[in-house]
């Protein structure tokens, strides 16, 4: 019966073009929990946890976490542009982040754990742009989350990758610890 299944996915179903796909990038602090609330957006088709914005080539978590690199924990967004469109992707990211805060996310501070919003055309980054003034005016207070032009991504090590579900119950401890629930609530409610 699986055999039959997979036979007609494979003559029935078409596979997407690269039209049809996008990518996105996203730093939000830990990026175990920005591929988490991404994999439940209908129309993602795959995220990886990497490394972006910074001036070294293939650095590794040690590097990023504890040395000057310049980048940030960042997650690539793999899309169907027919489902799902930048700017609701950005939407989703910002209520899942604390955009005011310039040292970090939640219980991770430092550099490595900015938010940041990347663009790779101008529309992408007229749209982040206004989507931050739009939150200031809102709250009356500066935003923190950078917009960079999205320049070479990195993927991290694989045990990084999909951590939330291969090691799901240290996530949760990591994401209570972290009161990042508690603190989501606080700022967007």
């Amino acid at each position: 019966m699986k055999k039959i299944i997979l036979i007609f996915l494979f003559l029935f179903i078409k596979p997407l073009t690269a039209e049809e796909l996008q990518k996105a990038y996203f730093a939000g602090g830990c990026f175990w929990c920005v591929e988490e609330y991404f994999d439940k957006v209908e129309g993602v088709i795959k995220t990886t946890s990497g490394y972006s914005g910074g001036h070294v080539k293939n650095p590794t978590y040690e590097q990023v976490a504890y040395k000057d690199t310049g980048h940030v924990e960042t997650v690539e967004v793999v899309y169907d542009k027919s489902k799902v469109d930048f700017k609701t992707l950005l939407d989703i990211h910002i209520v899942n982040i604390d955009p005011f805060d310039k040292r970090g996310q939640f219980c991770d501070k430092g550099d490595s754990y900015r938010s940041v919003i990347f663009y790779n055309t101008n529309e992408e980054k007229d749209i982040s742009e206004n989507k931050l003034r739009e939150i200031e005016k809102k709250f009356n207070k500066k935003v923190a989350t950078l917009v960079w032009k999205f320049e070479e991504f990195y993927s991290a090590e694989d045990y990084h990758q999909d951590f939330y579900q291969k090691n799901f119950i240290r996530y949760l401890t990591y994401k209570a610890n972290c009161l990042r629930k508690e603190d989501l609530e606080r700022i967007w409610n």
